[in-house]
């Protein structure tokens, strides 16, 4: 009898179950404490879990906000691309989809695919030929670099760009990170289902995880954090992903974070167990001896103890971290108000509180 076929990109193998940590102050609201200090920006959150224990620290320059800055909801840029890589997961899983499925038919059914196709697969995992952004997109937003360049750029245009687009490499054979490759899949998931992105992601993700803090959208000035420029004085609007909603349009409070990696690194019981554990394998290595290591939503790096996973993510205005390492059973949050500019500390901070633990 033959096994059923493993949904790609197939499940991750869980890692031996560890003893729970002692119930003992181990020096993490200390260490959370010169993270915050650590990066100069009007609002800062970092956040550990460990075995379910959470720790939270908040600080920043600016006076403190009317709604606690451990309630606001936080725009999380690129690292919104987690959620998008568990959506694709989840609908692999549930036979929706396979990942082979060329991203051009499912945009435009009949449309004749090709010799060398981009598919849904190429497109989460960064290896279907396309640049970072689409052609023509600097022009388009030039005009408001400085305070909506994506929201000059909407869904049917990002759509029209690739339909058009003729890459310089097979698909496949080059990695090249892309909110344009990205931003198309979502539009791909919403042309296959029949349902708009944000409504797929909530129905797939959001309500079955309880992430009741998260959306792809602004929704109140009181309880969405505010992002500041370069400067870390100057406010800037919310940010409009225009049609790159699935590459960086999410925005979520600090536990709900949390609640989303505590679900990484532990599936057992949970209705996305299957997709959680699908995003721990690795799908592609590259680089000078294969160093660099992916999976369908996450960068992956070498402990002494196993592999922790990682994405970062920046708006016009705020910086995200989301991290967590299965042989410790950590997951890190980290959040600041303040646009990312040259040899900023954030990234590098919340990167090695991850990575020291």
């Amino acid at each position: 009898m033959t096994a059923p076929a493993t949904p790609w990109p197939g499940p991750a193998q869980d890692t031996a179950p560890r003893a729970a940590a002692p119930l003992v102050d181990d020096g993490t609201t200390e260490r959370l404490v010169r993270a915050v200090d650590a990066v100069d920006a009007p609002d800062v959150v970092f956040a550990l879990s460990r075995d379910g224990r959470r720790t939270l620290h908040c600080g920043g320059t600016a006076v403190s906000p009317a709604v606690p800055r451990q309630d606001l909801r936080y725009e999380i840029g690129s690292a919104s691309k987690a959620f998008t890589g568990l959506l694709f997961a989840r609908l692999v899983e549930r036979g929706l989809l396979t990942g082979g499925e060329p991203a051009a038919a499912c945009l435009r059914p009949g449309r004749p695919a090709g010799a060398d196709p981009a598919t849904l697969a190429h497109l989460v995992t960064h290896t279907a030929g396309l640049p970072a952004l689409p052609p023509g997109f600097y022009a388009r937003a030039l005009p408001a670099w400085r305070t909506n360049p994506y929201g000059r750029y909407p869904a049917e245009q990002v759509v029209d760009a690739f339909l058009h687009h003729r890459p310089r490499h097979r698909p496949g054979t080059r990695w090249h990170y892309s909110n344009f490759g990205v931003a198309v899949l979502g539009h791909a998931l919403s042309a296959v289902t029949g349902t708009p992105w944000e409504e797929l992601l909530a129905a797939q993700v959001l309500r079955p995880l309880g992430l009741t803090g998260t959306s792809p959208r602004p929704e109140d000035p009181k309880t969405d954090a505010t992002g500041h420029g370069k400067d870390g004085r100057t406010p800037v609007l919310p940010f409009d992903a225009g049609g790159f909603d699935a590459a960086g349009a999410v925005r979520a409070t600090p536990y709900d974070l949390l609640t989303f990696l505590e679900a990484h690194l532990d599936p057992a019981g949970s209705p996305l167990a299957g997709a959680l554990r699908a995003v721990r394998t690795p799908v592609l290595r590259r680089g000078r001896g294969h160093v660099h290591v992916h999976t369908v939503a996450w960068f992956q790096h070498p402990t002494d103890g196993g592999p922790m996973y990682f994405h970062s993510g920046a708006t016009l205005g705020q910086q995200a971290f989301l991290g967590f390492r299965p042989d410790t059973g950590t997951a890190v949050v980290a959040l600041c108000t303040r646009r990312y500019r040259a040899r900023d500390p954030f990234v590098p901070t919340a990167y090695a509180l991850l990575a020291e633990d």
